[in-house]
């Protein structure tokens, strides 16, 4: 998930003691008595019990392959991926996002798995549409499908009862860039000043408030999954020339400046934080924390907002429609093996065993991310439910033709990334207006594919 996997971890979670078959350590699988160790990596915690368990049950039904699992925080895990590669010390077996993976295939890093899937006559059409697609760059195959994840609007729904708003309403939510529609006529409600007026009280003090209606976020990189790129797509702003692998980016698009800029205008009414005055600390924490009333999440925060030892309560919301309609990122992450592996074969074996059933029905029981077989979905739906839980917006906007939307797979995506996120800033911060910051960045990105 995720550029969408953003805020997952905080360090080095070695759980060695929990389970045979996982533990920390570094890089190189080892081969001692006919018994193999495939060296595997992921960067969730929130993942990791869900994954300990497909590791317990496959080592049962394949005694001569241990898997060992390391769990590092999302930036280091990238830094020391990156490191081990250039060593040529890589995990035989990597959780991958597909930022990230065109570089790695450039490279060679990443085995071709088209020739496996096809001897052990895998059928793809079982995980959710476009899944099995993004891993395949001119006839080979990267990867097999492991998850995905959509977006949708948190709130505190102690706060926002208290202003009048309640879910029906929520569920109804229109946007445009002129007047922000009733979204942000909720917003405002849900502002409230150290007064205790909201934003839609003439007396509001915008310079003085304790709860903002809504915290958006501004290190998204260039995809914006987490706000600002669902609503510039519901105002009709697309990417790319095309998607997958296009070449030509858009992101001089009109659409995506009046976004910006509506997003600019919720700050200057005292409705969203400054951004130069923004606590380093993430949106989910400050959302806990009383300190905002609504934002947008994906999918694999469902956890985090759940928790029973959470002294607040909060509840999911379908996206607003805009102009374009209602239009979420869907995403998805993958298992690749590295191309220097000194053991495919039972790399291969773990992959396969990953993306199947047997093991994405455990993760599904675990209730923290959806995997990627359609027929998992049901079932971690009802681990959901089971554990109390409204989670159906999330699973509705798959089943809502034409109202999700691909983020962007093509080269250059590590490198696109600080250019785009530099030129929001820039506009957010009031240094640039949106429409200059964004074609001087866009002129940068596609000069990266002459």
């Amino acid at each position: 998930m995720r550029s969408t996997h953003l805020r997952t971890g905080a360090a080095l979670l070695c759980l060695a003691a929990l389970s045979t078959v996982v533990s920390c350590g570094g890089s190189g699988s080892d081969t001692a008595g006919g018994r193999t160790t495939i060296d595997y990596w992921l960067w969730d915690d929130k993942q990791l019990p869900a994954y300990q368990d497909c590791a317990t049950a496959f080592h049962r039904a394949n005694p001569d392959i241990t898997i060992k699992i390391t769990q590092t925080a999302w930036n280091q895990y990238w830094q020391n991926l990156t490191t081990q590669l250039t060593s040529g010390e890589a995990p035989d077996v990597w959780t991958d996002q597909a930022s990230y993976y065109p570089q790695f295939a450039t490279s060679n890093q990443l085995l071709d798995l088209a020739p496996y899937v096809e001897k052990d006559k895998l059928d793809l059409t079982a995980y959710q549409p476009g899944l099995a697609e993004t891993w395949v760059k001119d006839g080979k195959r990267y990867g097999l499908p492991k998850d995905w994840d959509t977006m949708a609007l948190v709130y505190n729904t102690a706060m926002l009862k208290k202003q009048g708003l309640d879910a029906a309403e929520l569920a109804g939510l229109t946007w445009n860039p002129d007047d922000g529609g009733t979204l942000e006529q909720a917003i405002a409600k849900a502002t409230v000043d150290t007064q205790g007026r909201n934003g839609l009280d003439p007396a509001f003090d915008k310079d003085h408030v304790r709860t903002y209606g809504f915290l958006p976020e501004w290190a998204d990189g260039s995809q914006g999954q987490n706000g600002w790129g669902d609503l510039a797509a519901a105002n009709g702003f697309t990417y790319l020339d095309k998607n997958l692998w296009g070449t030509k980016y858009r992101y001089d698009d009109p659409k995506l400046a009046e976004t910006l800029a509506w997003f600019r205008h919720l700050i200057d009414q005292g409705y969203a934080p400054r951004f130069d005055k923004q606590s380093s600390v993430a949106n989910s924490e400050l959302l806990t924390a009383g300190k905002g009333a609504l934002m947008v999440t994906g999918s694999w925060t469902i956890p985090t907002f759940t928790d029973p030892k959470l002294k607040q309560k909060f509840a999911f919301a379908p996206l607003p429609t805009g102009p374009a309609g209602r239009k979420s990122a869907v995403n998805g992450l993958s298992d690749a093996i590295w191309a220097g592996s000194a053991h495919k074969d039972q790399a291969w074996k773990w992959v396969k065993y990953l993306a199947s059933a047997d093991c994405q029905n455990l993760v599904a029981k675990r209730a923290v991310v959806f995997p990627a077989l359609k027929s998992a979905t049901a079932k971690t739906l009802a681990a959901h439910k089971a554990q109390g839980r409204d989670v159906h917006v999330f699973t509705d906007v798959v089943a809502d033709k034409g109202s999700t939307f691909q983020l962007p797979v093509t080269e250059h995506g590590t490198e696109i990334g600080p250019i785009v996120q530099d030129a929001i800033q820039s506009a957010i911060l009031g240094r640039a207006t949106p429409q200059s910051a964004l074609k001087s960045a866009n002129d940068k990105v596609n000069g990266l594919f002459k």
